[in-house]
C-alpha cells in the first residue's frame, strides 16, 4: 500500500518540524548539561535528528516495507543532496542576491524540504521491484 503524496508531505512535514525540535534540544542539552562545544553539540543533534527522521520517515510517512540498510544509505544521500541545495540557495541568496542572511536561512529551508521529500518518495522509500 502507497501513501498518497498529500498525506506523506503533511506526515513529511509534521516529522521535520519535531525532529527540528528534538534536535535542538538535544544541542542546547548537550551544550548545557555536558559542557560540550558547538561543533560537537552540532553533530550529536544531527545525528539524533537524522536517526529519528529515518525511522518515522520510513514507518509513518512513507509505510516503506523493503530492506533497512539500503533505504538508510539511500536516506543519508537524499539528506546531503538536499543539503547541498540548501547551502546553495543561501549562499546564492546572499552573495548574489543580497538577501539579508537571516532571510536566505528561511528561504533555504524550503528547496532543502522539496528536495528530500521527493527524494525520500522517489528514491529512499519508493516500493523496490523484485528483481
Amino acid at each position: 500500500m502507497t501513501i498518497s503524496l498529500a498525506r506523506s508531505f503533511t506526515r513529511f512535514l509534521i516529522v521535520g518540524v519535531l525532529n527540528t525540535g528534538l534536535g535542538l534540544s538535544v544541542i542546547f542539552a548537550a551544550k548545557a548539561l555536558l559542557g560540550w562545544g558547538d561543533v560537537a553539540a552540532n553533530m550529536l543533534g544531527y545525528g539524533v535528528g537524522l536517526a529519528v527522521s529515518f525511522v518515522l520517515n520510513r514507518n509513518w510517512s512513507f509505510a516503506h516495507r523493503d530492506a533497512v540498510l539500503p533505504a538508510l544509505v539511500r536516506f543519508l544521500g537524499a539528506f546531503l543532496l538536499a543539503y547541498a541545495v540548501n547551502l546553495a540557495t543561501v549562499l546564492v541568496l546572499i552573495r548574489v542576491s543580497a538577501v539579508n542572511s537571516y532571510l536566505a536561512q528561511a528561504i533555504g529551508v524550503v528547496p532543502y524540504t522539496l528536495v528530500f521529500f521527493a527524494a525520500s518518495r522517489l528514491l529512499v522509500f519508493a516500493p523496490r521491484r523484485p528483481a
